[in-house]
């Protein structure tokens, strides 16, 4: 009887333990979704744009905590297709206003609004083997010059200053690459692939590579436009994100990398 009795108690106690570590167990260890508190904001934005919004989307950050911005940097001709194919953009900032036409019309953008200018220069290589000291110089016989491809807004703003110059038929002729976006442009020529290449100012600003200043009557002036994408994941949070590229903090972070005022 005794035997009895002491198996009953063993078992109440298993059972009481059993439940105390079930409950235990579910309060300690939840699950990560419901621990999980940050919020990603994704911004396609050209590659021209990487350095200074690498350092605006960190601020950003720092300003809102819980939040971690996503970028995807690239050509805006492509950026602009792509939004329209994947829905997963919240905010486009496009060094093209026909980049940003595109994405107005599929899917469409709100709040569009010009942030920043740029302006062209011609890069080389540190040593510049090809003694380029002006847009003439591209044209003689032998440099190797590297573009951004037509279609790239970079690409076809070089391409529209070389026919101002009066020598795109000559510097065409010397094209020994077609690169997709500027950040490409400056890797050939930093690397000694190239004499000589056309990317904005703003490029050079972290880059080992020469410089020649374009002059301002045949230069081209490139107008910046940054809007949140229609069905956007995170619609607040992109217009706070545009806010700040437009406001003094995030204004001051573009001219530091060499980006100009917006066209009033």
């Amino acid at each position: 009887m005794m035997k009895k009795v002491l198996w009953a108690m063993v078992g109440s106690a298993l059972v009481v333990a059993t439940a105390c570590s079930s409950n235990g167990s579910s309060s300690a260890a939840p699950s990560a979704s419901s621990s999980s508190t940050t919020t990603e904001l994704t911004v396609f934005a050209a590659s021209s744009l990487t350095a200074a919004f690498t350092q605006i989307g960190s601020d950003f950050e720092t300003a809102n905590p819980g939040v971690h911005v996503t970028f995807n940097f690239g050509s805006s001709t492509d950026l602009a297709a792509q939004i329209a194919s994947e829905g997963t953009a919240d905010v486009f900032a496009s060094a093209s206003e026909t980049a940003m036409d595109a994405a107005a019309a599929d899917p469409g953008v709100a709040d569009r609004t010009d942030f920043a200018t740029n302006q062209l220069v011609i890069i080389t290589p540190p040593d510049d083997p090809a003694n380029i000291g002006s847009v003439e110089d591209l044209a003689n016989e032998g440099v190797q010059v590297v573009l951004a491809a037509e279609g790239v807004p970079v690409g076809d703003y070089a391409r529209e200053m070389l026919d101002s110059a009066g020598v795109s038929t000559e510097v065409l002729a010397n094209v020994v690459s077609n690169e997709p976006d500027d950040a490409a442009v400056v890797a050939k020529v930093a690397s000694g692939e190239a004499d000589a290449g056309v990317v904005y100012l703003s490029d050079i600003a972290a880059a080992d590579v020469g410089s020649v200043a374009v002059p301002e009557d045949i230069n081209v002036i490139a107008t910046y436009p940054i809007a949140v994408v229609t069905a956007a994941p995170q619609p607040d949070l992109a217009t706070s994100f545009e806010t700040f590229v437009t406001g003094g903090q995030g204004q001051a972070t573009l001219t530091s990398f060499g980006f100009g005022p917006a066209p009033r």
